[in-house]
């Protein structure tokens, strides 16, 4: 028998079931045989799921179910639930499934934890097929955050994330955030990080982004995400304007709290960058003077305190050493802090306070390059076409070739931190002419030499590879030409290349061809490495690529140990 035959008969049975009943010992509750009306309702829905016809047919009795069924008694409640069911699993009228979804926020209003529950759960499958329908019911949902009941408190917590948008973000997160002060420890995660998804998805502005991701680590630091510092951390980095007012906040924040750890990650982060704001009054924040010393002195507190995980006193220690290039403060007592953390038994603090020592000792008259500010970055989530445009405006330029250099010598340090490092010698030729001055070379490399290509990373399409070359009469000099090229989709920005090479070998970076990669193998970059290697040193790279991909901040930090031997003997 077909569906068209077998739909109007099961129609007919359940509309006699509704208006007259068949007798009374089948009623439960007042209603007819209850049972039957359920299994008939299941029937139906497998019998109208994907066949239009079969749906126009039942559309009327399934209103006047809708209608009619009384819900005072469990016997009732089951019925218009199997209804709703039937009506959103079957090819129902619009009107109809208002009705539906209607009904269902009747149900969240019952006494019953048990019929709440359901309706939680059947409106949160509901929400991305009938968001407007369900949109109705939010003031309905967001009363049930406050149930005593676990189970139920969370069901609403899934269902009021997933009904913010664009237009209600401000008022529900107003309300999610006022659930996260008293919610249980079990939830708060989520919450938590529900708040920040939703913030990053439909922020109206930055200032009010960075509020709540700032209320957030208040509230419930301890609970969030991993990343959630590192995208306020961007999210700072990119709002230039707002770069005084986010460094208040987050001192004044810090100053009454230091337990809650991404808090003061951030904190610190930001003291660290734009420290010399807190010296100026700002206009969006409570009139607060901050003295130099009580800056030096809440990050040493930091640092001091046991609550403070390695990862925090990191920042705090990298804070404290740029702030010894943004305020007039005491470089001494910031060089006694960091020689101080120079034997912790923490070994990347350790690292960290030993190279800044050879900073202050060796390089100290390139601290204030090396510790400047970091470059504004492209925030990848969306953002309003005004935004867009302020943080295409605000990009960082590509770094000329002496930043190039100074960073070089900055990841020099990390093949040797011991106190007796010695500074690599000039490259200038000595008057008996055993160097080659490198700059007196030419810029362009000469034909490639029958030394093997080598490609040393790939990832997403984009792709590096060096060629080799030794120039006529020159045997301690090897030219590497590194060529990035990108088969992928989305065109890479920002690309910097930057190496490292041991301390017997000589270095010297050329500026490359350019800082963007078209997408689908468009032209690619070139740039040219002069090494100097007179001691045929077996020679090994450290490299570090830096750049924007698919909108993310990509960075990649590898040694290249595979270089052929010809490169070196």
């Amino acid at each position: 028998m077909s569906t068209t035959m077998v739909v109007p008969k099961l129609v007919q049975i359940l509309r006699t079931l509704v208006t007259t009943g068949y007798s009374t010992e089948h009623s439960i509750s007042g209603i007819s045989d209850p049972f039957l009306q359920v299994q008939i309702l299941r029937l139906l829905r497998i019998l109208g799921r994907n066949h239009e016809k079969s749906s126009e047919t039942m559309n009327d009795l399934l209103a006047q179910v809708a209608t009619n069924t009384d819900t005072s008694r469990n016997a009732g409640s089951a019925v218009l639930f199997e209804t709703v069911l039937t009506i959103m699993d079957i090819h129902s009228a619009a009107g109809l499934r208002v009705l539906a979804v209607n009904i269902l926020g009747r149900f969240l209003l019952n006494s019953d934890k048990n019929i709440r529950y359901v309706a939680l759960t059947s409106l949160l499958k509901l929400v991305k097929s009938d968001h407007s329908a369900v949109q109705r019911h939010r003031p309905t949902v967001v009363e049930c955050l406050r149930e005593s009941d676990a189970s139920l408190s969370r069901r609403a917590l899934e269902l009021s994330l997933a009904l913010v948008n664009s237009s209600n973000v401000r008022s529900m997160t107003q309300e999610l955030q006022a659930f996260l002060e008293s919610c249980p420890p079990d939830l708060r995660a989520d919450c938590a990080s529900g708040i920040l998804l939703a913030a990053e998805r439909f922020a109206p502005t930055k200032r009010w982004h960075i509020d709540t991701i700032l209320h957030v680590l208040t509230t419930a630091g301890t609970y969030v995400r991993d990343d959630a510092v590192a995208n306020l951390t961007q999210l700072i980095g990119g709002a230039q304007e707002l770069h005084a007012y986010s460094v208040h906040r987050l001192y004044h924040a810090l100053a009454e709290d230091i337990s809650q750890q991404p808090l003061v990650q951030v904190a610190t982060w930001c003291i660290g960058e734009y420290g010399d704001f807190l010296l100026e009054n700002c206009e969006e924040t409570e009139p607060l003077q901050v003295e130099e010393e009580e800056v030096m002195a809440l990050l040493e507190k930091v640092l001091q305190s046991h609550m403070s995980l390695p990862a925090t006193r990191g920042y705090a220690l990298t804070a404290l050493m740029k702030l010894s290039t943004r305020i007039q403060g005491d470089t001494d007592r910031i060089r006694q802090v960091v020689s101080i953390y120079g034997s912790c038994l923490d070994v990347e603090l350790q690292q960290r306070a030993v190279e800044y020592n050879v900073l202050f000792q060796k390089y100290d008259h390139m601290r204030a390059a090396i510790l400047e500010k970091m470059p504004l970055v492209e925030h990848g989530g969306p953002q309003t076409d005004e935004e867009a445009k302020e943080s295409r405006d605000d990009t960082a330029p590509v770094p000329t070739e002496p930043q190039t250099s100074k960073l070089l010598d900055l990841l020099n340090l990390l093949d040797d931190t011991s106190g007796d490092t010695q500074q690599p010698p000039s490259l200038n030729p000595s008057p008996e002419g055993a160097l080659v001055h490198l700059l007196d070379l030419p810029c362009a490399p000469p034909p490639p030499a029958p030394i093997p290509n080598l490609k040393v990373f790939e990832r997403e399409g984009v792709q590096l590879n060096l060629s080799f070359t030794r120039p006529p009469g020159t045997p301690a000099l090897l030219l590497i030409t590194v060529t990035t090229t990108n088969s992928s989709e989305d065109e890479v920005t920002h690309f910097i290349c930057q190496a490292a090479v041991p301390k017997s070998v000589q270095l010297q970076l050329e500026a490359p061809s350019g800082n963007t990669v078209p997408a689908q193998d468009g032209p690619p970059i070139t740039q040219l490495f002069r090494i100097l290697n007179p001691n045929k040193a077996p020679l090994r790279l450290k490299l570090r690529l830096t750049y924007n991909h698919f909108g993310q901040s990509v960075q990649e930090i590898f040694e290249v140990n595979n270089l052929p031997v010809k490169t070196w003997q």
